[in-house]
């Protein structure tokens, strides 16, 4: 799709007809194109302007939607966002008073989203109110909305969202700094002494607005409202816990008194809203101290529910009675149909049809009637029917001589099969319960009239549950005494129907010949067909125990060591792995048939149950999740079934590392990424060979399979001892990887086992430590030469305290360079310290380690571990007692990852009294760098102030940052004169005014100081508070040159900064010409060289209003400056001609001038020429005399 141009399509909807469908189409094209486009923003501000004072039009109404998008819907950034608003504000206000609804409507939408970005914006911003009082008189208006009179409804739920939105900002959020949200903002933004925001009149007036909510909820019987109301505050809950007590509290005591006279419908999902809030508040944790009162209040309801909903059924009913009533009585009914007749008689079931397919049916359903029809018998007469019906068999087939072909007669209990299915129907489907009465009934009927003789008392025996008898494996205990004693007459006496069998079976039968038919030879197609068929029957039958296993009881579980479908599952697995042994097959073919010997091939044997192998990992992998005990018990019987091969073969072939691969390599192509279930599988495995652990890895590093790989290798450390250290290792290594997502999931991995988990804590401190120690390794220079060989051995120790550490005793992963690359790369500096940084939030013992490996690292090492290490600072926070007693205690080496902590506690806010203690006594006891009194010099009193200035200062050698760091202590350290108040300062607000320097008293310490300082140091430092123009203006400098003027000892850089100061403004050279320079000759200014150069050239510099102050030098000073000013000559002489008066001083001066020849005058021009186009430059230091 091509891309629309914002500015070309907004001109042809603006050219198209107003209000008409085409500028609705363009306008409707163009919103869906603005929506992720990056001009947006741009667009939306030069069309504000075009809602001030327009009609209503279909323009007008796109713009202020699109308004609205921006402002509380896009994805723009905050800042973005924030402009935005602040631009639309006025627009915006004026709007309210629009008299389309719909207009009003949606600039009132706008207004939650405005107020809480203007909100944060005038805490920061406290010069300018105005935004502030519009969006206080907006605030009102809008507010007027919620409980005025004949507003509409839509307008007024907005109104309502607005209003919760100003209880959100105007009330005080989370007080645990590490809980609280940038993004919500409240009165804890607002500082304290804040011009124009009072705290306490803003949660004043939030309190309130939420006490005219929560009426309004009571009072209220607008549905639409209430809901609106309900909806919101959930999130006072969330954001606000101090506001929970009043959310329960009105909560369990609402009741739907002001909805009578509603639908019953509308009262009833007012009920269930309450209802959901109540059970969401109850599942947070603030709800957890008013469970019992929630609980209460949801029993109360669900009684209050449940009558009004009894009072409603019997209101319809009563109104359709009614109903009734009167359509009776209104119109007769003619013709109205007989009633139905109730059907007394029963119908005859028809007779099965003869022909029926039972193969048809279902098996279960065959199975559960036969079982039914089975059970209408006792055990003793269902013995004698099976064994009487052997019987009958065997006389069809064989004659016995000497036998009566009448079968004796049957007891009570015997009937023949006729008889039985003419007496018996079919039971109800209804596996395995007894018959009814009725049909008992029916049984005795069908009988003879005569009585039958009593039936013999047998006990029955209870039947036993096969899977609870005690099996040892799978042999059963042969017993040949109890067969003996069975055969032999001793044992129990048998009931007359097996008497009666025994009596039949004890005629010997004529010998015969008797041969078993061979069995039929299946080749290999029909094996694995009936193979394929016993298993699909194996299958089925596991589904059908799975619901029988749902009915064992706990104790039945416990007893039963195997579930019935694990007994399947077993089963199945053993036809799979152990059905078939080559080797006897090949030994009974030597026994049995020599000559075939050479038909049975090993290799088809093999690849037969590998056919049947790969049918059951098909049927695994169809649903692996589902299946994943079948694997299992599969896997463990082939490791199983390998070792007792393989004490047999040596040279088995493994089949468990083969189709383990096999499931690992299925479950690869179709696995999700979330799915737990493989490395469940992989925990219950009785060996994990090193393919599946090197895919483990290999799936800890891909996106899709990433949560699978790290679960897995968690649980080999975490459950299997044997593979811990393997598994742990590839944890370790995958946290050095340099992909940030795979490195931090392995970090958030092994994070869980500090500091207590034994003992892959201690494995883990051990490998974060090692990789510590590879960044103090140092690689050889490939220009170092070889150093002589020491006898004492010191050589090695020196190199080991300089950083050196031998190379076997450097860890390697496979995602870390042999050699550390110098200078540092970021990138790589991460890969080593990251977990150790990760680490230390939870053990802060390592920040020792990292202070102590600081010092032997290489310079841009440290430069990184600086930048690096600063999230993990700001994690802890200034209160850390640890990062404090380390502040205290550095190694030496480490001054400045010190100097850098102290950095990231005071970049975003005021150094804490305690920090400021400690950096104090930091200087006084150690020789630390001038750079830790930076952060707190603003927070210290002026005494100590004037005390450690200069040290600071001290740092300054002509390069960028320590001269931005020095501008930026004098900005925090030095008032701003008193005629800019109410602008812009960056003076931090804590310290009081009276604790600040002057900018007087800063110029005049940075001369008094200058020795202490340094002259270059002092020189740039000067320069620096002449850059700040708003701060050291004319009348500063006034003060600063007449208060050094008066000093005993001039300092050397005064006479520069004259020079300066009468060089940067111009208007202090009257000041300068008339009193300056003549009390610097009163106090002899020629005695101090370097102050008489620079009086020299600040005359020369200011002529000719310093020829007043020459003129009152002596005569061998003033010749000493025309000497070195030859230019000043004419001039001067110039000057005394005209002013001068008394003859006889004139006669003076111009002989120290000189006359007025042409030969002077020529050379005097040309000294002029050379010398008065432009000041001389300043020297560098003021030691340096003019040439």
């Amino acid at each position: 799709m091509a891309t629309v141009d914002p500015l070309s399509q907004l001109s042809a909807a603006l050219a198209a007809p107003a209000d008409s469908q085409e500028q609705a189409e363009l306008l409707a094209t163009l919103r869906d194109s603005l929506e992720n486009h990056p001009s947006l923003s741009i667009l939306c501000s030069t069309l504000i302007k075009t809602l001030s004072g327009a009609g209503d039009s279909l323009v007008k109404r796109w713009v202020l939607d699109l308004l609205h998008y921006a402002i509380c819907k896009s994805n723009l950034s905050m800042e973005a966002r924030t402009q935005l608003a602040d631009q639309s504000l006025e627009t915006l206000f004026g709007l309210l008073g629009d008299p389309n609804v719909n207009t009003v409507k949606v600039t009132v939408q706008c207004f939650p989203t405005v107020y809480a970005l203007l909100f944060r914006t005038s805490c920061l911003n406290r010069n300018n109110r105005k935004p502030w009082d519009i969006l206080s008189q907006a605030k009102l208006r809008i507010l007027e909305l919620v409980w005025a009179p004949n507003v509409n409804n839509g307008l007024r739920l907005a109104a309502i969202k607005f209003a919760q939105r100003v209880i959100l900002v105007q009330t005080r959020g989370i007080n645990d700094p590490r809980l609280q949200n940038k993004d919500d903002p409240n009165l804890n933004m607002v500082p304290s002494d804040h011009p124009f925001m009072s705290v306490q009149m803003l949660e004043t007036e939030g309190m309130k607005l939420l006490e005219a909510v929560i009426n309004t909820l009571y009072s209220s019987s607008n549905p639409d409202m209430l809901s609106a109301i309900l909806n919101s505050w959930a999130n006072f809950v969330k954001r606000r816990p101090a506001l929970t007590e009043w959310v329960m509290q009105s909560l369990t005591q609402w009741t739907p008194v002001k909805l009578e006279g509603l639908p019953a419908s509308v009262i009833r999902s007012i009920e269930k809203s309450v209802r959901i809030l109540l059970t969401h508040i109850s599942r947070t944790p603030q709800g957890q101290p008013f469970l019992p009162a929630i609980q209460a209040a949801l029993a109360n309801q669900a009684t209050r529910m449940e009558q009004a909903m009894v009072a409603e059924k019997a209101r319809k009913a009563e109104a359709a009675e009614a109903s009734r009533k009167r359509q009776s009585t209104a119109t007769p009914v003619a013709d109205a149909p007989d009633a139905k007749r109730v059907k007394l008689e029963q119908d005859v079931p028809p007779a099965a049809p003869a022909a029926f397919d039972f193969s048809a049916l279902p098996a279960t359903l065959v199975t559960d009637l036969i079982v039914a029809n089975l059970q209408a018998f006792t055990e003793n007469a269902l013995i004698g029917l099976v064994q009487a019906y052997r019987h009958k068999k065997a006389t069809a087939s064989t004659a016995i001589p000497g036998l009566s072909p009448t079968p004796p007669p049957a007891g009570p209990s015997r009937a023949t099969p006729t008889e039985t299915a003419a007496t018996s129907t079919p039971a109800p489907v209804a596996p395995r319960l007894p018959p009814s009465e009725p049909r008992a009934d029916r049984d005795r009927k069908g009988k003879s009239a005569s009585p039958p003789p009593p039936a013999p008392v047998v006990v029955k025996q209870e039947p036993v549950d096969p899977l609870k008898m005690d099996i040892d494996d799978e042999e059963i205990e042969y017993e040949p005494d109890k067969l003996n004693l069975e055969m032999s007459g001793g044992a129990e006496p048998a009931d007359d129907a097996e008497a009666a069998l025994d009596l039949v079976e004890a005629v010997e039968l004529p010998p015969a010949d008797i041969s078993i038919p061979a069995a039929r030879e299946l080749d290999a197609d029909d094996r694995e067909v009936l193979m394929r068929k016993a298993i699909t029957r194996i299958r089925e039958g596991a589904k059908e125990l799975v619901s029988h296993e749902a009915m064992l009881d706990a104790a039945d579980a416990m007893a039963l060591r195997t579930t019935p479908a694990d007994m399947w599952m077993l089963l199945l697995v053993r036809m799979v792995t152990r059905v078939v042994d080559p080797s006897a097959g090949e030994a009974l073919a030597e026994d049995l048939k020599p000559e075939e010997n050479a038909v049975i091939n090993r290799s088809e044997i093999y690849e037969r149950q590998d056919r049947l192998r790969h049918a059951l990992c098909e049927y695994i992998m169809s649903d692996f999740s589902g299946r994943i005990r079948l694997a299992t018990t599969w896997m463990n019987e082939e490791w199983y079934n390998d070792r007792v091969q393989q004490t047999q073969d040596p040279d088995w072939q493994s089949n468990y590392e083969t189709w383990l691969n096999q499931i690992v390599a299925a479950y690869q192509t179709h696995a999700e990424g979330k799915d737990r279930t493989f490395s469940r599988f992989l925990l219950d495995l009785p060996d994990v060979p090193q393919d599946v652990l090197n895919l483990l890895r290999e799936s800890c590093v891909e996106p899709e399979r990433r949560q699978m790989g790290f679960s897995a290798l968690r649980e080999f450390v975490a459950q299997r001892p044997s593979l811990r250290a393997e598994a742990m290792n590839m944890l370790l290594e995958l946290t050095t990887h340099p992909d940030k997502i795979t490195r931090g999931a392995a970090i958030n991995t092994v994070k869980r086992w500090i500091p207590d988990a034994q003992p892959m804590s201690d494995m883990i401190r051990d490998f974060a430590l090692q990789l510590l120690r590879r960044l103090q390794s140092r690689p050889k220079s490939r220009e170092e030469k070889p150093q002589p060989a020491q006898t004492n051995g010191a050589d090695h120790d020196e190199n080991m305290e300089d950083g050196q550490l031998p190379q076997e005793d450097i860890i390697q992963t496979p995602y870390l360079p042999e050699q550390l690359e110098l200078p540092a790369v970021d990138a790589q500096i991460l890969q080593h310290v990251e977990l150790l940084f990760a680490l230390s939030t939870k053990v802060p013992e390592f920040l020792d380690e990292i202070f102590a490996a600081y010092g032997g690292m290489e310079s841009s090492v440290q430069e990184t571990i600086q930048q690096l290490i600063t999230p993990l600072i700001r994690a802890l926070g200034p209160t850390h007692g640890k990062l404090l007693t380390l502040l205290r205690t550095f190694p030496p080496g480490a001054e400045s990852l010190a100097l850098r902590v102290l950095n990231i506690f005071t970049e975003t806010g005021r150094p804490s009294a305690q920090l400021v203690a400690l950096v104090k006594s930091l200087i006084s006891e150690r020789d630390l760098d001038a750079r830790f009194l930076i952060p707190i010099i603003a927070e210290m009193d002026k005494a100590d102030i004037l005390r450690h200035l200069p040290r600071i200062v001290s740092i300054l050698n002509g390069t960028p940052e320590p001269r931005n760091l020095v501008r930026s202590v004098f900005s925090s350290i030095v008032t701003t004169p008193p005629d800019t108040f109410g602008k812009v300062t960056s003076n931090l607000p804590r310290v009081r005014q009276s604790e600040l320097l002057t900018p007087a008293e800063l110029m005049v310490l940075l001369h008094e100081s200058e020795k202490e300082i340094g002259l270059k140091s002092a020189i740039e430092a000067i320069t620096i508070c002449f850059s700040m123009t708003d701060i050291f203006r004319s009348e500063i400098l006034a003060v600063v040159m007449n208060q050094l003027v008066d000093e005993p000892n001039l300092p050397t850089l005064f006479l520069r900064t004259v020079i300066q100061a009468v060089t940067t403004y111009r208007s202090l050279r009257g000041f300068v010409s008339t009193t300056l320079l003549s009390r610097l000759i009163t106090k002899k200014i020629w005695t101090n060289p370097h102050l008489w150069e620079g009086f020299i050239r600040c005359a020369k510099l200011i002529a000719p209003a310093s020829f007043g102050a020459l003129l009152q030098l002596p005569k061998e000073q003033l010749r000493e400056v025309v000497e070195k000013q030859p230019s000043l000559k004419a001039e001067l002489r110039e000057h005394v001609m005209k002013k001068g008066t008394n003859k006889a001083r004139v006669a003076g001066y111009l002989d120290i001038f000189g006359e007025d020849d042409s030969a002077n005058t020529s050379q005097e021009q040309d000294a002029s020429q050379s010398a008065t186009p432009q000041p001389e430059p300043l020297p560098a230091t003021p030691s340096q005399p003019a040439s």
